[in-house]
């Protein structure tokens, strides 16, 4: 009897020890499996000296208020240390081009699309100029529905000398339906514009989450599953970095305070797995 619990026993510990071997072999130390996080998978940070065109354009003039003093010029975008700096200032020559302003910016229109994730942008907006607008901002890639019912995610614009910026979203909720404040659109944080700061969005199915410097500062829900137009954000984006010159919003252009600059010290993009 004493023989053959012995047997017994000896059996039970070798299956036990194989087990716990093989456990081992799968899962060393037995770390405990890894959680989602933020990935960086891609980033920008402006140190060549030449645009890198296989993700930017110069943004061309168009007919919207933000765009009537955009311009393809090479003297109102510049990579200067290590930064794009965007410009806007009195147009030195309008022997070719009448307009009596003219303004730097770029975007990924065509060329990169970003999914649903985050970017931060790390940019200086300095001593700003009356009738200045410079952005950062995202219109969808694959724009079909037409505006604002496509949507728009404004992640940083700032007026004049203010030291503040707006961080908003667009869609038809908001500007058609006039929902502003159910859920809140729109925030506008202190800023130092002197310093340098890290402006951040985060977009997944469910939400838009505004940032600075690490801080967040506004949560844009999907609510009633997204009806009547409240949620068009959880697509893919094009990214536009721009300085801009008048417009109704900004009101119009004082020459004397030009010209003016936006520093873009890198843009760095996360995917969350």
């Amino acid at each position: 009897m004493n023989k053959l619990s012995a047997i017994i026993g000896t059996a039970i510990m070798l299956t036990f020890c194989a087990c716990s071997d093989s456990d081992s072999d799968n899962n060393p130390g037995n770390i405990p499996p890894a959680q989602p996080q933020w990935h960086l998978e891609w980033e920008d940070d402006f140190n060549g000296s030449n645009l890198d065109t296989d993700v930017w354009s110069p943004i061309p003039a168009g007919t919207p208020d933000w765009q009537v003093y955009q311009s393809g010029d090479m003297s109102c975008i510049e990579l200067r240390d290590g930064m794009l700096v965007l410009k806007g200032k009195v147009n030195e020559d309008t022997s070719t081009d009448t307009r009596p302003y003219v303004c730097g910016g770029v975007w990924t229109k065509g060329k990169k699309a970003f999914e649903p994730g985050r970017i931060v942008v790390r940019a200086r907006l300095g001593k700003g100029a009356q009738g200045a607008w410079p952005a950062i901002w995202m219109m969808p890639f694959s724009n079909s529905a037409g505006w604002p019912e496509c949507g728009e995610i404004d992640i940083m614009e700032r007026l004049n000398y203010e030291n503040r910026v707006y961080q908003t979203v667009h869609s038809k909720y908001v500007d058609v339906l006039g929902n502003r404040n159910n859920p809140q659109y729109s925030i506008t944080p202190s800023i130092t514009p002197n310093d340098f700061h890290e402006f951040e969005v985060r977009i997944t199915e469910d939400m838009v989450v505004f940032a600075i410097d690490g801080l967040d500062k506004l949560t844009y829900p999907k609510v009633n599953d997204g009806a009547n137009g409240q949620f068009p954000f959880y697509q893919n984006w094009d990214l536009r970095l721009d300085m801009q010159l008048g417009g109704s919003w900004v009101g119009r252009v004082q020459p004397s305070t030009l010209p003016v600059e936006m520093e873009v010290d890198w843009v760095k993009y996360y995917k969350y797995y």
